[in-house]
């Protein structure tokens, strides 16, 4: 899965993908609707690869908190919904990151990624695939 070319931008519901770029931004299409926009430098879009959860240990990659959540609903949308009420939503996050930081994560947050991993698996776009590790020469003693 690679989410480096899906972006959020603040203000604009949904995920956006990033159609061409100029030296003065880019145009991105709406995963919702598909409708195109252009989007300027000063934007400040972030690419869901580059996005990460606060742990009580080191940040979680957003890619795997929709991993997580991928085996949690069988492949399917989350069991709950972005709209429920920041009690339901904390309760269900702790199932999918037990180890999220309660004061650095807000309700705001997972309802952000509940709605965003809602609208990737409807696309297809969400998968447990991992990134290919890279092996290390082993010298010989």
């Amino acid at each position: 899965m690679n989410l480096s070319e899906y972006y959020s931008i603040p203000g604009k519901p949904g995920v956006f993908k990033m159609i061409s770029q100029s030296k003065t931004g880019a145009v991105v299409e709406s995963l919702i609707d598909g409708k195109r926009l252009p989007v300027f430098t000063s934007d400040k879009i972030s690419s869901l690869e580059e996005i990460s959860m606060f742990t009580t240990g080191e940040d979680i990659p957003l890619k795997t908190v929709f991993q997580n959540i991928f085996r949690k609903e069988d492949g399917k949308e989350a069991a709950v919904s972005p709209k429920a009420d920041n009690k339901a939503l904390e309760a269900w996050f702790s199932e999918v990151l037990p180890e999220w930081d309660k004061d650095r994560v807000y309700a705001s947050d997972i309802k952000k990624v509940v709605a965003w991993y809602n609208l990737l698996v409807s696309k297809n776009l969400i998968s447990l695939d991992e990134e290919p590790i890279e092996e290390t020469a082993h010298e010989e003693s």
